[in-house]
């Protein structure tokens, strides 16, 4: 788990370089900060596990299994990306790892998470999904319908509240009443539980309960991960709306050196190990940004193709 959160640390490090350079088309939306919610949610699950992700997508694709290069290749609207280069940033998914296509409409996966979930009811799987959303998402229609549907039919889905406290620049304590957004699962009949989001092993022993109650026939949970993006919300969003004070005691509660510093304290890695380790996966980075760079860009008729009607 702690290499997977450097590698998507050093990833999104990576695409905002490339972004700085001008080789991105469009914006992005960095996850750095929020790794371990993505990494201790995602282990829980199986390949044929489906996750349901937003437009801050690129740190849980990697967590459920996607290509570096192929996600560096889409992010640069390359045609050796995930989705030919068609889809970008926002829009990225690769079925086979369970990746369901992204969804940058705030809220907007939360009630096709559900259907998946029927889906896989229907047919009689013991699959389970999993469906990423903000905290500002807590708010809007879709979130209530898709956990009311959800309960009522007992569905297979856990639902990821990603609290890093703010929607866009807006504060959760001025759009909320609720100390913990996870309170709202109890309208619904469903359990409702509150982690420390920086902690990827809380995030893994609470998520855990949740994907084992719903692939055993429990029906659905809400997980509320209390997190901080390191950056604004995208590239455009300096964040200066947050207090420095706020900033600063966050970024001492980095999830990677959180990991680090339990692992080098109980003797599974030593500091140079984990020096190590770093540079492998910088390498890693470095070379799909490498792929994506010398990939092709797509040819204008191949927006003809793989269209549904």
């Amino acid at each position: 788990m702690y290499r997977m959160m450097v590698r998507i640390r050093k990833f999104e490090i990576k695409v905002n370089e490339l972004f700085l350079h001008g080789l991105i088309p469009g914006t992005i939306h960095l996850s750095h900060g929020q790794e371990a919610v993505a990494v201790g949610a995602i282990s829980c699950l199986r390949t044929s596990d489906r996750v349901v992700l937003t437009h801050r997508p690129h740190g849980h694709a990697l967590a459920k299994g996607m290509d570096p290069k192929r996600l560096m290749a889409e992010i640069l609207g390359k045609v050796g990306g995930c989705c030919k280069g068609k889809g970008g940033s926002m829009h990225i998914a690769d079925i086979s790892q369970g990746i369901m296509p992204s969804l940058p409409i705030v809220g907007a996966g939360i009630p096709i998470a559900a259907g998946v979930a029927f889906a896989f009811r229907r047919y009689k799987t013991d699959g389970v999904v999993m469906s990423f959303f903000g905290d500002g998402a807590t708010n809007i229609g879709a979130f209530h319908e898709g956990l009311n549907l959800s309960a009522v039919w007992d569905l297979p889905v856990v639902f990821i509240c990603e609290n890093n406290l703010y929607a866009v620049s807006t504060s959760i304590r001025s759009s909320s009443k609720l100390k913990d957004l996870a309170e709202k699962a109890k309208a619904y009949g469903m359990p409702g539980a509150v982690v420390d989001g920086n902690d990827v092993e809380a995030v893994h022993a609470a998520v855990k309960e949740a994907v084992d109650r719903a692939r055993s026939g429990g029906g659905p949970s809400l997980v509320e991960c209390k997190t901080y993006r390191h950056g604004g919300h995208s590239r455009t969003d300096p964040g200066t709306y947050r207090p420095k004070e706020e900033v600063a005691l966050w970024m001492e509660h980095d999830p990677l050196k959180i990991c680090r510093q339990r692992l080098e304290g109980k003797g599974y890695l030593t500091e140079e190990e984990c020096a190590s380790l770093e540079d492998e996966e910088v390498r890693v980075i470095e070379g799909a940004a490498d792929f994506a760079m010398r990939s092709e860009e797509p040819p204008l008729e191949l927006a003809l193709e793989d269209v549904f009607s």
